[in-house]
């Protein structure tokens, strides 16, 4: 018998499990921080989302609020967050784990399947929480909540660059093979026929022979008609998926140049173009996100998807809402840029849209209209490190959920980073504290 193949199976050892008290460091920020966090809050919140008595048991509530606030902090995707997991004692300490596991505790497919049941109000509880968090253990001061900083940017979506011919080329991929899963006989499919036509374009267009491009982007346009028609003859019993690509695809050959509802997207509809008069990105795909942030401290309190690329000032007075109903406090003045001039927000908070000459003010305001520009750098890390950037997520409220869960990346990285200042200022002081107090007498006796 091989005794290194005995080891490896013996059931004894199983016994002297590592507890993560045990094993991680209490000074950790995410040690200190799994402390400060109310978890019982959640468990009450999302109780009626789940059947207690029918079907398999859920998981556990503060495993997956642990894992997607995570996944959002450090960048991460679904499948790297669950793999992460397994090798990093001080997440599953986070996450509520007792012992030190070491195979993975979900399938990454159970995280977006958990955020579908959540909606937008599930992600702004966690969202508050991290609010509150902050309010308990002094890294946000109420104070701050009185001056807040709005403005929107754009959410693009995880797309290609939405051009004529590729959306052409792509709807018939996708009612091809639809028509071959449902067993319908297509008189021809155009795929290599498809393929080429869409390359030809593509290199006319590069050499600036437009003429010629837009002779393949009428051949492409065509041959989607043809497959349009020919399922729509053959396929009497359609679903309500193969109906849905259809009215897609009618939807895509109809559209004229100057429309203003497009679609740019076969497999995401509710893609938008937006134009934010950027100089090195002039149109982006996606959606309008509103934010909120402190003017001291920039910790998001408010953060809200929005379609139909609305006017920026009619979103502010639902910005203010959500930022009272996530803090608890209602600001007492908000500022805003140029944009959202002719907001028509009343109430108790004062709207200070920020001029471009400051002279004839007061320097106190002034100085607090200086930092209404702290809310770019913050998009910037928002996009940059909390994937806002391409969002992946699917549908309206793929949206919604990744605009807060993004602000929660962000809210609990500045609660690691206080927390470690915290810490490190402790250590300081018990260093200095040695240092000058003076030694104790020897004892001769």
């Amino acid at each position: 018998m091989n005794p290194k193949a005995s080891a490896h199976t013996d059931p004894q050892r199983d016994l002297f499990r590592i507890e993560l008290q045990h094993l991680v460091d209490r000074r950790h920020p995410l040690v200190q921080l799994a402390v400060q966090i109310h978890w019982e809050q959640f468990e009450s919140s999302f109780a009626p989302l789940f059947c207690a008595d029918n079907g398999r048991s859920a998981c556990p509530v503060r495993l997956m609020i642990g894992l997607h606030y995570l996944k959002h902090t450090f960048d991460l995707s679904d499948e790297d967050t669950v793999a992460q997991w397994v090798e990093n004692p001080y997440w599953q300490y986070f996450c509520g784990g007792k012992f030190f596991e070491h195979r993975l505790p979900i399938d990454p497919s159970s995280m977006s399947r958990w955020r579908g049941r959540l909606k937008e109000a599930g992600v702004e509880t966690m969202l508050a929480e991290l609010i509150a968090t902050g309010l308990r253990s002094g890294a946000i001061r109420p104070s701050m909540l009185e001056r807040i900083n709005v403005d929107t940017t754009v959410q693009e979506k995880f797309i290609r660059f939405p051009t004529d011919a590729r959306l052409y080329d792509r709807m018939r991929e996708r009612l091809v093979r639809a028509a071959q899963q449902r067993g319908i006989g297509l008189r021809q499919s155009y795929a290599r026929v498809g393929r080429w036509t869409l390359t030809r374009q593509q290199r006319y267009a590069s050499a600036q022979q437009f003429g010629r491009a837009r002779r393949m982007t009428k051949r492409l346009h065509t041959l989607l008609g043809r497959v349009v028609r020919d399922i729509e003859r053959k396929s009497t019993k359609r679903d309500p998926a193969l109906t849905e690509l259809l009215q897609r695809a009618r939807r895509l050959l109809a559209q004229q140049r100057t429309d203003s509802e497009k679609l740019y997207s076969v497999h995401a509809p509710e893609v938008e173009c937006l134009a934010k008069g950027k100089a090195q990105k002039r149109y982006e795909f996606g959606c309008k996100v509103s934010l909120a942030s402190t003017s001291r401290g920039n910790w998001i309190v408010g953060a809200r998807a929005l379609h139909g690329n609305p006017y920026d000032g009619h979103t502010l007075g639902g910005a203010l809402q959500q930022v009272e109903r996530l803090s608890g406090q209602k600001p007492r003045m908000a500022f805003v840029d140029l944009g959202y001039r002719g907001h028509g927000v009343a109430g108790d908070s004062e709207i200070q849209v920020v001029p471009r000459k400051r002279r004839h003010l007061a320097k106190s305001l002034r100085r607090w209209m200086n930092r209404r520009a702290a809310i770019e750098p913050v998009i910037g890390h928002l996009k940059s490190e909390h994937r806002m950037d391409r969002n992946r997520l699917k549908g309206r409220m793929g949206d919604q959920l990744n605009a807060v869960l993004s602000a929660c990346g962000f809210n609990l990285r500045k609660l690691l980073r206080a927390f470690f200042c915290l810490d490190w200022l402790a250590s300081l002081l018990a260093v200095l504290r040695f240092l000058v107090l003076p030694a104790p007498a020897p004892d001769h006796h």
